[in-house]
């Protein structure tokens, strides 16, 4: 399979700015940069709404004399808006092209946003965080249909190692620039930035982002159609497998998301610095992971083989976490605790870029309603899976353990029976050899 990593060579998106006829080179990279820039940001909008926040939840509950638990549901209402809204949106992208409903995301987003910032009580900022999930999952599922769209095989799956730097960047900092604001402001102040910057990214959307959907490769069917062309991609079993094995290996990082400040902090007695710290080691180590898998793996060694070994990665680290978490080694300190999490999530860098790099090389036609998917799953099953870590108290690591082991061999399962990666179908071996 030809690997197409020039913009203009499917969609002709460096004609916004120069002329058809031998653009000159430079002109092609700056709007390459430009729109890897603008899908990165779009990317980073879901960790930078949910993260950015979380500093202030406090306060929040001081400011509208609510219980925690109540507050906690501003968190659940947003992330619930973010799976729910990328089933919506990405039909109507296949439908009605990529422009209209992302822009039309953005502005309800930005609204959403604003009114989140004026929220007299906390079942109204519930309400509005719910909107602004739904809104805000127009970012999400069209970022990854631009990228099909736009790039195929080899350059799709290092634009979605690109992507993963951004994405794995965007929850190191936006607590630390929650934080900030905080110092200088309320609550309510971290949501008018996070308008601030929504508008911004629908100001380059409309400025800069051209249309990458073609007329003629769009749907004109309605919601019958639509749900035909999901039951249509489900259908492939290839396709499914790699949802599923996506989906749940996202599950045992959002079980390390919502586990490891209890279990760092309170078991193994690290302090708020200490965690942060670690917690930012992981992020990069991910991130790493990611470019070697974009620069040196991908187009050299075959997307499904690095998927696996990521898989068998993860699932030794997270063996290796139940292990040390019901005293088979014994008594261990925090280091050895710290290294398996830094392998698992790691591991995630060849494991979630490539999934979904494979299950989008099974369909052309149809990719905003295969992103809708690869999103909306992956969002559930990591909702399910995080509230588990914390059925067994607040002594024991064992739940995160737990979870991540099992969510890592429901992966690896999902993969090997459903992938059937020793049996490639052309579009997968094109990919990644």
């Amino acid at each position: 399979m030809p690997e197409h990593g020039h913009l203009g060579q499917r969609t002709g998106v460096e004609r916004a700015d120069v002329p058809e006829a031998g653009p000159p080179a430079a002109a092609v990279r700056r709007t390459g940069l430009l729109v890897t820039l603008l899908l990165g940001g779009l990317t980073a909008t879901p960790p930078l709404a949910m993260d950015m926040y979380l500093p202030s939840l406090p306060e929040v509950t001081d400011a509208l004399h609510a219980p925690a638990a109540t507050v906690q549901l501003t968190l659940t209402a947003c992330l619930l808006g973010m799976a729910l809204g990328q089933l919506v949106v990405g039909p109507m992208s296949d439908r009605w092209g990529r422009r209209r409903p992302l822009l039309a995301g953005l502005v309800v987003y930005v609204v959403a946003t604003a009114l989140c910032a004026l929220a007299p009580t906390v079942e109204f900022l519930v309400g509005f965080r719910l909107a602004q999930g739904l809104a805000g999952a127009a970012g999400i599922v069209i970022a990854r249909a631009v990228v099909r769209d736009l790039y195929d095989g080899v350059a799709m799956a290092r634009f979605f190692s690109t992507l993963m730097l951004i994405g794995g960047v965007a929850p190191i900092v936006a607590p630390l620039i929650g934080g900030q604001i905080l110092r200088v402001t309320d609550w309510r102040g971290v949501f008018v930035v996070l308008t601030v910057i929504g508008a911004l990214l629908a100001a380059l959307v409309w400025a800069r982002l051209p249309e990458t959907l073609p007329t003629a490769e769009r749907h004109t069917g309605g919601v019958g159609e639509a749900l035909h062309s999901m039951r249509r991609l489900l259908a492939d079993l290839p396709f499914t497998g790699y949802l599923l094995t996506g989906g749940f290996a996202f599950a045992a990082l959002f079980a390390y998301i919502s586990a490891s400040p209890f279990v760092i902090q309170e078991i193994y007695g690290a302090s708020p610095q200490t965690f942060s710290l670690l917690f930012g080691v992981n992020s990069v180590g991910l991130v790493i992971v990611g470019q070697i898998n974009g620069k040196l793996l991908v187009g050299r060694v075959s997307l499904d083989r690095v998927l696996g070994v990521g898989l068998l990665v993860v699932t030794a680290a997270a063996a290796a976490l139940l292990l040390m978490a019901t005293g088979t080694f014994g008594e261990v300190g925090l280091a050895p605790v710290a290294a398996a999490l830094f392998v698992l999530m790691s591991a995630m860098g060849v494991t979630l870029p490539n999934a979904q790099s494979l299950a989008l090389l099974r369909t052309k036609h149809s990719a905003g309603s295969a992103s809708a998917l690869l999103g909306t799953s992956s969002f559930l099953i990591g909702a399910i899976a995080s509230p588990l870590v914390g059925m067994a108290g607040e002594d024991t690591a064992v739940p995160m353990a737990v979870v991540q082991l099992a969510a890592a061999l429901v992966a690896l399962t999902c993969f090997m029976a459903m992938c059937r990666p020793w049996n490639r179908r052309a579009t997968t071996e094109g990919a990644g050899s």
